[in-house]
């Protein structure tokens, strides 16, 4: 293996895409682990003087979130936007930077399939 420089595509703009949580539970430490790591890669690249284009995912659609909608009886709707919330305070309470994007994977079918 070697060591290369990084070089954006496009300086002084760094496109960035992060995997996020799926939201049908409250986010643990192992998914803040992630999401840590995210935040010193984005400060450093901002350190350097980078625009940083930050894009993370959240996962609102699977397995996991509809056997929860069976077993609470909610609505896609009510139990995603309950954890996403959840979620974008504890960013903010380990003083996470925000992505400027989130999209949600339900607005993206069509692109996914």
């Amino acid at each position: 293996r070697d060591k290369q420089a990084f070089e954006p595509a496009s300086p002084p703009r760094v496109t960035f895409y992060s995997c996020g949580p799926t939201v049908y539970d409250f986010a643990h430490i192992g998914n803040f682990r992630a999401f840590l790591t995210y935040d010193v890669l984005k400060r450093w690249l901002l350190y350097l003087g980078y625009d940083v284009d930050h894009v993370c995912n959240l996962t609102d659609i699977d397995d996991k979130i509809l056997q929860r909608m069976a077993r609470d009886d909610v609505s896609l709707k009510d139990l995603t936007t309950k954890y996403s919330e959840l979620f974008f305070e504890d960013l903010k309470a380990l003083n996470i930077m925000p992505a400027g994007k989130y999209p949600k994977a339900t607005e993206h079918i069509d692109d996914i399939v």
